[in-house]
């Protein structure tokens, strides 16, 4: 849980700004955030229902945010302890990066969410897959349609295009497996885990 939590704060604390809080008070207020989440143990009483922890945080967020301002802000700055870890620095420099959007809180959480599990599941890839190899192909799982072609990536590669083609498609498997893995690790039952991409990769292109 406490890894779960270390990987998916960016999406809150972006939640966090886009509801009007500054950089200090939203990182005071994410890392309190997952104090209480992790002290008093909320996924024992969640709803079943609501089914991904992806929705569960960002409910349980909300209400933080709507009944715990005050007892927050009562902590004094740099006295808390930090539950989980991240960088505040480097989450004010990419939140600098955040482009000026007329959308919801929610959707952007949504959206930095899918970023988030997609990212993990190309480091995940990269980590097994020899270096040249896997930056000439990623850019087929991304579907980046003419950036390369086959008969280029073939060329780089030393392959044959029948070669490039069968490595393609093992690629492909294996990312689909590794985000079906990943997702799975943030869904109530396997049998969501299919809806769940749908709704990621429809974040994406929103």
């Amino acid at each position: 849980m406490e890894r779960l939590c270390g990987t998916y704060w960016y999406p809150l604390y972006v939640f966090v700004r886009r509801k009007g809080h500054g950089h200090e008070d939203a990182c005071d207020l994410t890392q309190a955030f997952f104090a209480r989440f992790l002290e008093k143990r909320y996924l024992r009483s969640v709803d079943p229902c609501l089914g991904k922890f992806r929705t569960f945080l960002l409910t349980t967020m909300t209400h933080f945010l709507a009944n715990e301002w005050d007892r927050a802000q009562a902590q004094k700055r740099g006295g808390g302890v930090q539950v989980i870890s991240f960088d505040e620095a480097t989450a004010e420099e990419r939140y600098r990066l955040e482009p000026v959007e007329q959308v919801t809180p929610e959707t952007i959480f949504e959206r930095r969410w899918a970023q988030t599990v997609m990212g993990l599941v190309l480091d995940r890839l990269a980590a097994e897959t020899e270096e040249k190899r896997f930056e000439v192909l990623k850019r087929f799982l991304l579907e980046d349609k003419g950036a390369v072609s086959y008969e280029e990536a073939a060329s780089r590669l030393g392959m044959s295009v029948a070669a490039i083609t069968s490595a393609i498609s093992r690629m492909r498997a294996r990312f689909r497996a590794l985000l079906f893995d990943e997702i799975a690790n943030t869904v109530e039952s396997p049998d969501t885990v299919e809806q769940e991409i749908r709704h990621l990769l429809a974040a994406l292109s929103d």
